[in-house]
């Protein structure tokens, strides 16, 4: 019961979050966001029971079916929805709340080898545009939205807005941020430029005050070897 009362739901969502959706035999047999999510709540019920090599090859056949990719290890809440669905990546460790929507080319990923929880955890009410990456250990709070296209490397506070790459928070609580200093969007490559920019700089003020003390001796120089030049052309000329 508990899973036809779900399936329920799965349908149910997809008419709440897709305008295209008809009637629910479409949504039974066209949409392989809804497929991989069922296909995933078996290969997940057998990880967790210890059959994780059947796990792991059925997810890989849901994957080879749907264009769909989630470990089985991932855990899934309710109503979770993927929109066209092709090329959605979901790692082991990641946790997704309820009422969830990713669209395609979102990936939920790591960011090296490092072990243990290594992928993101979403909360309730998230929407992930498409093509955003969301990478490593990081959370993204209930109600949030996510561009798409962006690259998500730090935690998400709650009801936030967040586009970019890397991603920075437009808004939050339904109020603009601001950003006056483009320093807080800490993108590593802008850092780099500030830095190399201000070594110029330091570099161009040094030359400028090299030049200036060179230049002050050679006028000093310039004005004593004119001197005896005008005395002795003026003793010429008071010479009977």
């Amino acid at each position: 019961m508990a899973w036809f009362s779900s399936v329920r739901e799965d349908i149910a969502s997809v008419f709440d979050r897709d305008p295209a959706a008809r009637s629910s035999l479409e949504v039974v047999l066209c949409y392989s966001g809804l497929h991989a999510v069922w296909m995933h709540r078996l290969n997940h019920w057998l990880w967790t029971h210890g059959l994780r090599l059947p796990a792991r090859f059925l997810s890989q056949a849901a994957r080879l079916l749907t264009g769909i990719e989630i470990h089985p290890g991932a855990g899934i809440g309710r109503r979770f929805f993927i929109d066209h669905g092709m090329a959605v990546v979901i790692g082991e460790t990641t946790v997704i709340g309820d009422d969830v929507t990713l669209y395609q080319g979102a990936t939920l990923g790591g960011t090296g080898k490092e072990k243990g929880k290594r992928h993101p955890t979403l909360g309730n009410n998230v929407v992930v545009g498409a093509g955003a990456k969301i990478l490593g250990n990081v959370v993204v709070g209930e109600n949030c939205r996510v561009g798409a296209g962006s690259v998500v490397l730090r935690d998400v506070p709650d009801n936030s807005t967040i586009v970019g790459v890397p991603g920075h928070i437009i808004f939050r609580n339904g109020k603009r941020v601001v950003i006056t200093d483009p320093k807080e969007i800490n993108d590593p490559l802008s850092d780099a430029l500030a830095a190399l920019a201000g070594q110029v700089q330091d570099l161009q003020q040094r030359i400028t005050d090299l030049e200036q003390t060179a230049a002050a001796p050679g006028k000093q120089q310039v004005s004593s070897a004119r001197e005896p030049a005008t005395l002795s052309k003026g003793r010429e000329v008071r010479e009977p």
